[in-house]
C-alpha cells in the first residue's frame, strides 16, 4: 500500500511512527526489512530558516531524527545527548539572534544542507542525501524546492512582520498575529515527486499537525490542493484539536490569526470537502472521541486521539484506513 502522508514537526513525526507501526514496518532501532509498504510524508517548509549562515529546516529534521533514532525524545525535537557550545561561544561574541539556539550535533545537519545548497543541488536531493544516514523508513519530501517561509504580522507595539520562528521561539505566539503570510509559496511549485506521490497514492493522511502554519503552507503552494482534489486516493484527515484545545504547540493562536475557531469542527471545515466545496481536500475526518463535527460532504467519525504513544497512535491510523476503506 501506498501511503502519503502531510505533515509538519512533532506532532506529525510522532503520527508517522504510528503509520509505520500500523503498516508492521520496523520501528526505530529494529533492524531494517524489505516492506510492501511505501509512506511518504509530505513535509512542511515554511518554518525554515537562514540562522548563522546556515539553512534550518526544522520540520524535516525533526522527522528525520524522530524516525531515525536521533531526536531528544522529552523535548520532542533538537538531537539527543546535544551539546550547546556553539551557542555558548556565539552569545560572548553577542552574536544574535541570541533567541534562537542551534545544538552541536545539530549543527553538522546544518552545515551539510548549507554546503548542498549552495553547490546547487535542490532541497528534495539534500534531505534524501541527509536521510541515508538516518534511514527513516519513510520517504520525505519537502512540499516545494522553491524558497518559502512564514511570517506573522504583529503589532509591537507599532506594525511590523516577524518571521515565523521569531513569532513562535522568541515571543512564544505574543503578541496576537494579525495575518500569518507564507512569503514566497504564490511563486513556487510543487516537487515533481510530491505530485507524483500524491497521484500514486492509495490513501492520504492529514497528520494532526498544525492547520495553519504547517498544513496550511502546504495548502498554499499553487498545484498542490488541487492535485489532492485530484487524486483517486481517499484523503482523511485526523482534528489536532481535542475538547476545544490544541493537541500540542499553540495552534490556537494561529487559527484565531484567520478567524477559524479552536474546534474539531471549524478545522475540518477549514479543511473543506472534495464533495462539499470548490476547494475542499477531505473524504473523511476523524474527531477525538467526545467530540462532535459536522462537516459537509466528508464522513465524520470519533475515535481515540491522543498520540501518548506508538501503539495508541497505530490505532488512530487503523482507523484512518478503515475509513478510507482501505487495509495493509
Amino acid at each position: 500500500m501506498k501511503v502519503v502522508v502531510l505533515a509538519g514537526g512533532v506532532g506529525g513525526a510522532r503520527f508517522l511512527q504510528g503509520v509505520k507501526a500500523a503498516l508492521g514496518m520496523p520501528a526505530v532501532g529494529e533492524p531494517e526489512e524489505p516492506s510492501p509498504h511505501e509512506v511518504t510524508a509530505v513535509v512542511n517548509v515554511g518554518d525554515d530558516v537562514w540562522m548563522h549562515g546556515l539553512r534550518v529546516c526544522p520540520d524535516l529534521d525533526t522527522c528525520m531524527y524522530t524516525l531515525g533514532g536521533g531526536i531528544d525524545s522529552e523535548k520532542g525535537w533538537g538531537r539527543l545527548g546535544e551539546t550547546w557550545s556553539v551557542k555558548e561561544e556565539l552569545a560572548a561574541y553577542g552574536a544574535e539572534p541570541s533567541w534562537f539556539g542551534l545544538g552541536d550535533r545539530d549543527i553538522a545537519t546544518h552545515l551539510v544542507r548549507s554546503r548542498m545548497l549552495r553547490a546547487g543541488y535542490s532541497l528534495t536531493a539534500v534531505t534524501e542525501a541527509l536521510c541515508d544516514r538516518w534511514r527513516p523508513g519513510v520517504r520525505l519530501l519537502p512540499v516545494t524546492d522553491d524558497r518559502v517561509e512564514t511570517h506573522i504580522a504583529i503589532e509591537d507595539p507599532e506594525p511590523r512582520a516577524v518571521h515565523f520562528q521569531e513569532w513562535w521561539v522568541r515571543h512564544r505566539a505574543e503578541p496576537a498575529a494579525r495575518a500569518i503570510v507564507p512569503v514566497g509559496a504564490d511563486e513556487a511549485k510543487p516537487t515533481p515527486a510530491v505530485l507524483d506521490a500524491v497521484a500514486e497514492a492509495d490513501v492520504v493522511l492529514i497528520a494532526p499537525s498544525n492547520p495553519v502554519v504547517s498544513v496550511g503552507t502546504l495548502l498554499a503552494v499553487p498545484g498542490f490542493r488541487e492535485a489532492l482534489r485530484g487524486t483517486k486516493a481517499r484523503v482523511v484527515g485526523l482534528s489536532p484539536i481535542i475538547g476545544g484545545r490544541p493537541l500540542r504547540g499553540m495552534a490556537d493562536a494561529c487559527l484565531s490569526a484567520i478567524g477559524v475557531e479552536t474546534t474539531a469542527e471549524a478545522v475540518g471545515r477549514h479543511y473543506g470537502s472534495r464533495q462539499g466545496s470548490e476547494e475542499g481536500i477531505l473524504d473523511a475526518w476523524l474527531v477525538h472521541t467526545g467530540d462532535t463535527a459536522d462537516v459537509p460532504g466528508a464522513s465524520v467519525r470519533a475515535v481515540p486521539l491522543l498520540m501518548s504513544d506508538v501503539d495508541s497512535t497505530a490505532e488512530m491510523t487503523r482507523a484512518a484506513f478503515d475509513i478510507a476503506g482501505v487495509q495493509p
